[in-house]
Order: C-alpha cells, then structure tokens, then sequence
C-alpha cells in the first residue's frame, strides 16, 4: 500500500452533493479530493432528471422515439464524463477514481492507495431498492437508470411502484407505444401527497392507455419463452417483456468504513446529519450532503445541503431550513407539493385548514383547453401562516413557486391574499383559497 496525499477535504462521492462541495472548497484555496468510481455528476445528468425532462419534453412534442432518444442522449452527454472531470480539475480538484474506504480518523483507502485528509465530506448518493418477490431476480429487470439510458423501447412494460419515478417513466413509455402496467401497493398513486394529486395523475395515466393496479402489489415472478408472467396480491396476472422497478431508493451507507469513525450506519437509512449537516456521532469534521443523509431526496435537496455545509467548512454558521422544498412529478398536468402534506400533517398530530380551488375555473384554463387539475394551500390556524401546498395542473412548478417562498419567508396570510395575479394565468388559482384562509382565520 503506497502512502499518498494528504489533502484539507476529501469528498467521498462525485453527484450533485460532492461536485459542488469539492469545488466550493477548492476555489475557496483548499486542498480537496473527489472520490468517485463511477461518474463524475452523479445520477442527475446522466440517469435522472435530466434523461427522464427531455423524454417527457419529447412525448410532448409528438417526437419519434429515435429522435427522443437522439435529445436524451445528447442532454445527457452520451454519459461520459470527461467534460465533468475537466471542470473539476479546472477548478483545482484532484478526482480519484475508485471506491474510498475509511480507515480511521484522517486516513482514507482508495484502490490500495492510503491519502490523509482533515475534513471527510459523504455525498455518495442513493441506489434503488428491489423489493425481495421470488423469482423476481431470473426475469428481465430494469431500475430508472436502465430505463433512462438504453435505446430498448419495450412492447410491454410493467412499472411496480406508483411514486413519482414510477408516474414519469410510465408517461414516456406509453406515449412512445409501450403497453404499460403500474403495480402500486398502497392503493393510490403518489401516496405521500394529497389525494386529489394522485387522482389527477392517474386520470391522465389512464387516458393514455396505462393500465393502473393499486391495492395490489407482486407476489411472484416468472420468465416465460417470450417475455414473463407477474402474479399479483390481489389474483390477478401480468404478462409482461420488462420489469421497472421504481419501488423507492436507499441511502448508500455500507462498504465505506464510516464505523471506523463510530458512525452507526444503519443499512437502508441515511446517515444523521445536524442542521448545519454535520455528522454528530463522535466523528470530528464529517459531514454528509444529499440523498445520502435521507433527509430530502431530490437534486434541488442536495444541492441546498451541499450549500449549507459548504459554508459551515468554510467558517461561515449556516442552518438549513427544509420547510419548504419542493416535491416535483414532472408528467403532464405536472404535480407539485411544497412544505407539510395533509397525510404528513396527520402523522405529525398538527391540525390544519384546508382551502382548494379547481383549475377549470381559470380563464387559462379556458385559453389552454385544458381543464385538469386543482391547488390546495394549507395553514396553520395558531399561527396564521402557510405551511404546505399541493398542485397538479400544466406547468405547477413554475407557478407555484410563490408559495414556496411564502412558506419559507412565513408571509402573513393577509399579505398573500393581497398580491395580484397576472390575467389570465394559472397563477391566479391561488387567490380565492388564500381570501379564504385569511378570512377563515
């Protein structure tokens, strides 16, 4: 083993997280490796949000699944990450390709090369979960990665999990021909948001042909001569050339040797961070970024935790705040939820007021001829405020982004219901329920 480097920071893992705190710091003059064994990026730009926008962008554009593919691949930089890499190196990154293990306070193993390090910063991410049904290891089986990265189009695909992933990739598929099934156990689509959400989208879902079994998940699996069988929960059967699994993520905790450093990693659960995400558990200066915290599982997420504890590594005391990051399911009506959800309200023994408006009942709605969709604001009547929001409806997450900084900036309920509205826009569906809540309150 060849003792190298000793560097201020070592970031483990090269997504949107670690990308972005390895180059904070360098450029803020410290010395800073990235250890990463597969792509620099992470799965954003290469297996994720930026594949999944442009095929839904392509299915609305009517586009030819080759050209959809074409616009894909080009987005996603044909996944390589050399341009990543020079950036980084631009910035005075040194990047280490391979898996880093920890050995102990200060010392970390990458491919049989020990380097030294002050600061230890984890941003590895998230991998899918595949749910333990039997058989389901011997029949042809994708994650979101596969189904955002290879050319296959399917004849018949079956999606098992109705969350968002399982509701974007469902709306590709059908609208580029595939014969698609969604299995969600729960019984509703996008269980952790409002019901009218969930409701909408599976409206649209099934006017494009997609067969929808909720209340009923896979009990078993089995290959056929051509393509397989799924027998569900409720009797009913599946056939099926493809499997999707779209059943959630896990943090990455284990094979890094973070025990070295007495921090319990539990696996499937994120590692626990401080508000200033610190990792707390008798570690020193470690710090965790992104999905891998388990705390918000979104890019936006991970980049705002990322914020945050770059700025605390670099001296300067910040807290994050999640009250009010947006939840975006990007399928046409696009459904958007920001801050407390009425099921997360419930959870939580938190009551609150509850004021709706139908879409349809906009002049835009008219302009678009497209009627789908509804907003629901929440608030908390003790303290007069906006705590949460949902909406489904064309363009939501762009609209909608005045609630979120409402939320966040806690703006008086008499303030919110005194803005006005550019006619005719989406925008102004938000005014009747905030007169409510005001008035209510």
């Amino acid at each position: 083993m060849s003792h190298n480097h000793h560097y201020d920071a070592v970031v483990l893992g090269g997504g949107t997280a670690g990308e972005l705190v390895a180059t904070g710091l360098a450029r803020a003059g410290r010395d800073v490796a990235l250890v990463e064994n597969r792509l620099v990026g992470g799965e954003s730009p290469y297996f994720a949000c930026v594949p999944s926008k442009s095929l839904l962008l392509s299915a609305r554009r009517g586009e030819t699944w080759e050209m959809a593919l074409a616009r894909r691949d080009g987005l996603a930089g044909n996944r390589g990450d050399d341009p990543a890499v020079a950036r980084m190196a631009e910035d005075g990154v040194t990047v280490l390709r391979g898996r880093g293990q920890v050995l102990d306070r200060g010392r970390i193993e990458v491919d049989g090369a020990v380097h030294g390090f002050g600061d230890l910063v984890v941003c590895t991410g998230s991998e899918p979960v595949i749910p333990p049904v039997e058989g389901l290891a011997d029949v042809p089986l994708w994650t979101s990665a596969e189904a955002l990265s290879v050319p296959d189009l399917p004849r018949r695909l079956v999606i098992l999990g109705g969350g968002p992933v399982g509701c974007e990739l469902a709306q590709v598929y059908a609208a580029f021909g595939s014969q698609v099934a969604v299995v969600e156990a729960s019984g509703r689509l996008l269980t952790a948001e409002a019901p009218f959400a969930g409701e909408v989208l599976a409206d649209a879902l099934r006017r494009m042909g997609v067969d929808l079994r909720l209340g009923a998940a896979v009990a078993d699996a089995e290959r056929k001569d051509v393509g397989l069988r799924l027998w569900l929960t409720d009797g009913g059967t599946l056939d099926a050339d493809r499997v999707l699994v779209a059943a959630g993520r896990r943090p990455r905790v284990e094979g890094l040797g973070l025990e070295n450093l007495g921090i319990d990693i539990t696996p499937g659960q994120g590692i626990p961070v401080d508000e200033t995400c610190r990792v707390p558990a008798g570690a020193g200066g470690v710090w965790a970024a992104g999905d891998v915290t388990g705390v918000a599982r979104t890019t936006h997420a991970a980049r705002y935790q990322a914020q945050v504890a770059l700025s605390n590594l670099l001296g300067h005391r910040r807290e994050a705040d999640y009250r009010a990051i947006p939840r975006v399911v990007y399928t046409t009506p696009t459904v958007y939820s920001v801050g407390i959800s009425p099921r997360q309200a419930e959870e939580l023994g938190i009551d609150i007021l509850t004021a709706g408006y139908d879409l349809a009942a906009t002049a835009r709605a008219a302009v678009e001829a497209d009627e789908r969709g509804r907003v629901e604001l929440y608030a908390d009547p003790t303290r007069g405020l906006l705590v949460g929001a949902a909406a489904a409806g064309l363009h939501a997450e762009e609209w909608m982004s005045e609630i979120a900084l409402a939320i966040r900036a806690e703006t008086p309920l008499s303030l919110l219901a005194d803005v006005v509205h550019a006619f005719p826009t989406h925008g102004e569906s938000v005014e009747a329920p905030l007169r409510e809540l005001a008035g209510r309150l």
